[in-house]
């Protein structure tokens, strides 16, 4: 099918009346480019969207909507500026991927609340090559010595775990940026930061070096931070109160058809990202149909702990809170004082009767 396709089933499919009600372009901000995690804002956009090179932007019609939908590549587009930045600096963004490490990290100036979650599990994962190794948590890592090849930015699991005892601070390298180069210079020999919907797959079938499957250790019983949640600034919260109340609902829709169809949405990520300089980072078909694969498997797309597609669990962003803020504190970024979950997170724009099952 292809992305033309795509929009008409948007124009049919999703038709709320946001004109007068939502800016009339909703720009979302994303935090790398375009791919996985961007498939149910790419299932919204109407016919043909204009593909901006120069500004790494994406926008068409928002379904039959009344209003338009940018979706903005972030990460290496935006100079690896925090989306909690971007949403400060720029106005026009309505929402945009905040994690709950970054929302806690965030907190201590006006921290964005996260209205959508688009994953119910974190894709993040720890993955590995040598065979004699069958790790089934952290702390085995920690007993087997085994480095750790972490980002430097973006994720504070292995902060957490050293605190915590599952690992050892000798043990953790966090001078990982993307590149397979290190895991093939090591034999497999190395455990490294993942996303369970990516690097299995790049490592197997596009890096040649490798060219065979690795193992992986998913983090969510360890560390179950909602990955990519929607946020928008809290003063966002009250001027576009009713925009959302909207404009939600059509988001959980789009992750539920995009789940039960990815296919049209896939062949117009490939387009984008075939269009745009993304220096290098690529996207395939056979890469996007592993995700898509594998997130059905693993369900990291799914209904929340009450039965709502893209809810949030209190009680897990309240002990992910008592486990991260020691940990920003230490590094001199303190978050809020008394922070508790309603801070970071809200239920109120869902709608209550759209789930998967």
């Amino acid at each position: 099918m292809s992305p033309s396709a795509t929009g008409s089933a948007a124009e049919s499919s999703y038709a709320t009346p946001l004109k007068g009600i939502c800016p009339s372009t909703v720009v979302i901000q994303a935090n790398w480019w375009p791919g996985l995690p961007d498939g149910y804002l790419y299932q919204l956009l109407g016919p043909n969207p204009t593909i901006d090179v120069s500004k790494n932007r994406v926008e068409g019609p928002l379904g039959a909507t009344g209003v338009r939908l940018q979706v903005r590549a972030g990460g290496p587009a935006t100079g690896f500026q925090p989306v909690t930045s971007l949403l400060a600096q720029d106005d026009s963004i309505l929402a945009g991927y905040v994690g709950t490490d970054e929302a806690v990290q965030a907190s201590g100036g006006r921290p964005p609340v996260a209205v959508f979650a688009p994953y119910e599990k974190s894709p993040l994962a720890l993955i590995w090559g040598n065979p004699a190794w069958n790790f089934t948590n952290v702390a085995e890592i920690r007993q087997s010595g085994a480095t750790v090849l972490a980002s430097a930015s973006g994720t504070s699991f292995p902060d957490v775990f050293v605190r915590e005892g599952s690992l050892t601070k000798s043990q953790v390298d966090t001078s990982y940026q993307g590149s397979p180069d290190r895991f093939v210079a090591a034999d497999g020999k190395i455990v490294q930061q993942a996303f369970v919907t990516n690097e299995p797959y790049l490592l197997q079938h596009d890096v040649k070096a490798w060219g065979k499957p690795v193992k992986h250790l998913l983090l969510q019983d360890e560390y179950p931070a909602y990955i990519s949640a929607l946020a928008v600034r809290p003063d966002k919260l009250s001027t576009q109160r009713a925009c959302l109340a909207k404009l939600v609902p059509l988001l959980q829709r789009a992750q539920r058809d995009y789940v039960a169809n990815p296919a049209p949405v896939n062949q117009l990520l490939l387009k984008v990202v075939s269009t745009l300089h993304t220096g290098g980072f690529t996207l395939s078909s056979g890469l996007l149909a592993y995700g898509n694969a594998t997130q059905k498997q693993l369900g990291l797309i799914a209904d929340g702990s009450d039965g709502v597609l893209g809810s949030f669990d209190t009680a897990r962003v309240g002990k992910l809170i008592g486990r991260l803020v020691p940990v920003f504190t230490a590094k001199g970024s303190t978050p809020k004082a008394g922070l508790v979950p309603s801070d970071l997170v809200t239920n109120e724009f869902l709608d209550k009767t759209v789930a998967l099952k």
